[in-house]
C-alpha cells in the first residue's frame, strides 16, 4: 500500500506563509457601475475574483445619479458610466486619477417587448402599434433614455409618443416596466435581452446607430482609488481578454 507523502514541516510552514501573505494583499474595491452594465459586470467581478484574489463590491444605477454620489463624497473608486460625457467631466473637475479613463464599451440600444411577434425589424411598431406606454430610462439622468428621446426626435414621433411615455431612473427600471407588463414595449440595452450572442426571448428592434449619438461607455479611477491595488487591478483587468469576451457576449461593440 502506498504511504501519504509527508510533507516537511518547513514546506508547509512557508506554503502557509505564502497563502497568508496572498490573503493580505487581498483587497476590495467599491464599483459604481452604470445599470446596463449589470449583468456582464457581475460576471466580471466574479471571474476578477477569481483570478486576483481582489472583491469588486458592485453598485448599480443611473449615470447621473452616480455624479452626484460621487461629487458629494461617495466612496466609489472605480465609475463605469453609460457614456463617457461624466467621466470626462469628472476628469475636468480632478475628481480622477488623470490618464485612467477609457472606453470599456459601446452600447447598443433597442426596441424590445416580451411578446415574441410584437416589436418588427424595422421599428415601425412605433408609428403603427395600438401600445399604452413606451418604457425608456430617465434622459436626464440615463444616457441610454437620452438616446431613445434622440431615436423619438428623428423620427418626428416625439409629441405623438410624448403622453404614452413612463421613465425610469434607470434602464434597469425602464427594463422591468416592459418585462412586468406595466408597458407593451420600451427602449432598453441589447445586453438586458441578450446572452452568448442571441436575444433571450420577446422581440427587439436593433436601432441603427445612426439615429442616435454613439453610447461610448467610459470606465475611469476616481482619485479615491488612486492608492487601492484592487481597484487599479480592476482597470487593468477590464481591458483583458476574458473580460472583454464576457462584454461582447453581451451585445456590446468595442
Amino acid at each position: 500500500m502506498r504511504q501519504p507523502a509527508i510533507r516537511h514541516p518547513r514546506a508547509v510552514a512557508l506554503a502557509l506563509l505564502l497563502s497568508g501573505l496572498t490573503c493580505a494583499h487581498a483587497e476590495q474595491v467599491q464599483v459604481a457601475v452604470a445599470a446596463n452594465f449589470t449583468a456582464p459586470m457581475q460576471k466580471i467581478a466574479a471571474a476578477f475574483e477569481a483570478d486576483t484574489g481582489h472583491k469588486a463590491v458592485l453598485s448599480f444605477g443611473a449615470t447621473g445619479k452616480f455624479y452626484a454620489q460621487i461629487t458629494n463624497g461617495a466612496p466609489f473608486q472605480v465609475f463605469l458610466s453609460a457614456d463617457d460625457a461624466t467621466p470626462a467631466r469628472l476628469d475636468r473637475e480632478g475628481r480622477t486619477v488623470a490618464g485612467s479613463r477609457f472606453t470599456y464599451a459601446i452600447g447598443q440600444l433597442v426596441l424590445w417587448s416580451p411578446n415574441a411577434h410584437y416589436v418588427d425589424a424595422q421599428g415601425a411598431v412605433l408609428k403603427t402599434g395600438d401600445f399604452k406606454h413606451l418604457s425608456l430610462a430617465n434622459p436626464k439622468l440615463a444616457p441610454y433614455g437620452a438616446a431613445a428621446m434622440q431615436v423619438l426626435d428623428k423620427q418626428g414621433l416625439t409629441a405623438q409618443l410624448q403622453p404614452r411615455i413612463v421613465t425610469g431612473e434607470n434602464i434597469a427600471q425602464a427594463y422591468q416596466f416592459v418585462a412586468s407588463g406595466n408597458a407593451q414595449l420600451g427602449f432598453v440595452a441589447l445586453s438586458q435581452v441578450m446572452e452568448e450572442g442571441k436575444i433571450t426571448k420577446g422581440s427587439a428592434w436593433d436601432v441603427p446607430s445612426d439615429l442616435h449619438a454613439p453610447i461610448l461607455q467610459d470606465a475611469v479611477l476616481l482619485a479615491s482609488g488612486k492608492d487601492n491595488p484592487a481597484a487599479t487591478a480592476l482597470m487593468q483587468y477590464l481591458r483583458s481578454d476574458k473580460a472583454r469576451a464576457v462584454i461582447k457576449a453581451y451585445g456590446y461593440r468595442f
